[in-house]
């Protein structure tokens, strides 16, 4: 495995992907009470793909497990709500 090229393993880009997912999922659950419908559309899969992402390196020590949990729940189940505001 080669080594890595920082001089700490926090000091990497992967360390922002559970706050991002957090951030983001927090958009896009509390679009019912804000007037932030086109931005769940998009927050929404973005927070569970930086969640996913995050829980992968947080698994390997870079970056915090529970910002990346809690930004992907956010973001799946404000998603799984404006999906159901389509399904008929």
């Amino acid at each position: 495995m080669p080594e890595p090229t920082v001089h700490d393993r926090t000091d990497t880009p992967a360390v922002a992907l559970g706050p991002t997912a957090l951030v983001l999922g927090a958009v896009t659950a509390i679009w019912p009470w804000v007037p932030l419908f086109p931005v769940a559309l998009l927050a929404g899969p973005l927070s569970v793909t930086f969640g996913v992402a995050g829980m992968y390196y947080a698994g390997q020590g870079i970056g915090r497990m529970w910002t990346a949990v809690t930004g992907t729940v956010l973001g799946a189940a404000g998603f799984v709500g404006v999906f159901l505001l389509f399904v008929p």
